[in-house]
Order: structure tokens, then C-alpha cells, then sequence
């Protein structure tokens, strides 16, 4: 008897054994927000890639979105990627891996970046293209109008000095957003007596426009240059910087693009020599971005182009400048 109920005891507990076994060996359900890195649950989470957190417009940018975000549920990843193409593709092949439910690209080479964004397109992520377009097959592209904020610039430069001078231009990184400022600006003055002397590239940085500015103060002697543009604000304040060393502030004045509140507080000073500065809105951008992109996941139909306006600010109108 006791070895029947021996035995009898071993087969029901090979059975069970053998049914955890089994159910300890079923796949998990895959697919959905579940299998995300970063996100809780059902929370969407958007990958946002900008050329550098170094630049205050990218930093406003990247709040604006965390707040855009956050106000409809969803978590948003910002990176820098200091004007690294490669560093930026990197960062859009771990959005991937991450399953972000969408890319805000800022992209630091237009061309350049081609192939993250068609990768990250077969992974059925939608991309969208901030501040400058980009290739490979972005989903829609959502910037200033660039074009408007160089033109808005020429257009004062030719103003103040009288349709003739000599000027230097400090230009920047290969992206659309440079090269549309560049054409707005040589547009505005193509017809005036104004000649352009020097054009270097600054690199979209302060410290870099502040060595190409040395080097072309050096070129052209005091007394040669009316007037110098400059695709961004940080670049505006290296000019000024390398102008102030030079001890030639009484020659030249500055304009520069993006109404940042460094180059706003610096106009603000006594003596300034930035003259204007074309205003954009990062954090508009950034949150029509990210409306844009909500439209997509539903499935409906969105431009493929959306400009922000900009605004010219002086120092007339200085004061009622709201900023970022």
C-alpha cells in the first residue's frame, strides 16, 4: 500500500514539474509600448537629436519639447550631438533600439544624415525634421523660415548703410537652415553697392567665429569693413568679442539670427555693436513638431513643410522683445 501511494506521489509531482516547466518556456507577448526602453506602459516617448546643447537656442528647444511633451503624457529623450555627424547617427540608431515612438532630428549635415533617418524609417519610426530639413525621407520638416530671417538681415544692413559698404560674412555648418539665411541675406543686398570682402565659416560656434574674425580683421585694415553678418547669435557675440580685442568697435556693427538672450542681454549694453538680430521661436517649432508628429502616428495627412515666421529685433524695438 505505502508503495503505491509512493508511487503515485512521484508521478503527480513529475506532472506538475513538468507544467512549470513548460509554461516557464512560452515566448512573452511582443510587440507595443511594453517592449520600449524609457517609456511606462502605454507612455509615448519621442528621441530628439540637436547639433549642440552648447547653443542656447538648442537648449530652449529641448525644454520646449519636455514641455510640450509633458503636457500631452509622453517622455522625451534630448541629446546633443556637438556637430558630430557620426555621433548623431549613433544617437538615432539607439532610438531605434530603444523603440521611441518618434525622432525630433536637428540635423548637424543635412545630406550627411541621410542614412540614420531611411534606417529608422524601415524601423517604422517617423522622423521629423527641426530647424533644417534633412534627407533619407524625413515625414515632415518644421523650421524657421531661414530664408525670411537672412533676408530681414540684409535688408537692414542695406538700410543702415545706405546701400553701399564693405561687409564680411561669417557662415556655418552644411545645413539647409545655414544655406538659407546665406541666400535671404546675398538676395536682400544683390542690388545695392554693398561688396562682400570676406566669407569664412564660423561653424556655428563663438569660439570658431572669433578666430575667422581675427583673421579677417587681419586682412582688412582699419577702417574697411562697415558691417559683418553672422548665421547665429553665438557666432555674433565671437565677432564681437574678436571686434573688442581688436579695439575696433567705432568701425563695424554686428547683426546676427535667433534672438537669443545672451545676444539680447549683450544689445541691451551701452555701446553694444549688435546691431539686430533676426528672432526665431524654438520652442514653437519644437511643439508643432511634435503635434506634427502625433497627426502621423493616427494616420493622418500632414505638410511636408511648415515655416515659422521670425522677427527682425533692433535696438527700437528691443524693449518689446518677449525672447525664448
Amino acid at each position: 500500500m505505502k508503495k503505491t501511494l509512493r508511487f503515485a506521489l512521484a508521478v503527480m509531482m513529475t506532472f506538475i514539474l513538468l507544467l512549470l516547466g513548460a509554461c516557464s518556456m512560452e515566448e512573452p507577448t511582443s510587440g507595443g509600448s511594453e517592449n520600449k526602453e524609457g517609456g511606462e506602459g502605454d507612455q509615448m516617448v519621442i528621441g530628439l537629436t540637436v547639433g549642440t546643447l552648447a547653443n542656447p537656442f538648442f537648449v530652449s528647444m529641448a525644454d520646449g519639447a519636455k514641455k510640450a511633451g509633458e503636457e500631452m503624457g509622453a517622455k522625451v529623450i534630448a541629446e546633443s550631438a556637438d556637430y558630430d555627424l557620426a555621433k548623431q547617427t549613433t544617437q538615432i540608431e539607439n532610438f531605434i533600439t530603444k523603440k521611441v515612438d518618434l525622432i525630433l532630428l536637428n540635423a548637424v549635415d543635412s545630406k550627411g544624415i541621410a542614412g540614420a533617418v531611411a534606417q529608422a524609417k524601415s524601423a517604422g519610426i517617423p522622423v521629423i525634421a527641426v530647424d533644417v530639413d534633412a534627407e533619407g525621407g524625413v515625414d515632415a520638416t518644421i523650421t524657421s523660415d531661414n530664408y525670411q530671417a537672412g533676408k530681414l538681415a540684409g535688408e537692414y544692413v542695406v538700410k543702415e548703410l545706405g546701400g553701399k559698404g564693405k561687409i564680411a560674412i561669417i557662415d556655418g555648418p552644411p545645413v539647409s537652415a545655414v544655406t538659407d539665411r546665406i541666400k535671404g541675406f546675398e538676395e536682400a543686398i544683390k542690388d545695392s553697392g554693398i561688396e562682400v570682402v570676406a566669407k569664412q565659416n564660423g561653424e556655428g560656434s563663438r569660439e570658431k567665429a572669433l578666430t575667422v574674425t581675427e583673421n579677417i580683421l587681419e586682412a582688412n585694415p582699419k577702417g574697411s569693413l562697415d558691417a559683418i553678418f553672422a548665421i547665429n547669435d553665438p557666432e555674433a557675440l565671437g565677432v564681437q568679442i574678436a571686434q573688442e580685442q581688436a579695439g575696433r568697435q567705432d568701425e563695424f556693427f554686428i547683426v546676427g539670427v535667433d534672438g537669443a538672450p545672451e545676444a539680447i542681454d549683450a544689445m541691451k549694453k551701452e555701446g553694444s555693436t549688435i546691431a539686430a538680430t533676426s528672432a526665431q521661436h524654438p520652442d514653437e517649432i519644437v511643439k508643432e513638431a511634435i503635434e506634427i508628429g502625433q497627426k502621423i502616428k493616427d494616420g493622418e495627412k500632414v505638410e511636408g513643410l511648415i515655416k515659422v515666421p521670425v522677427d527682425l529685433v533692433t535696438q527700437d524695438n528691443l524693449d518689446s522683445y518677449k525672447g525664448w
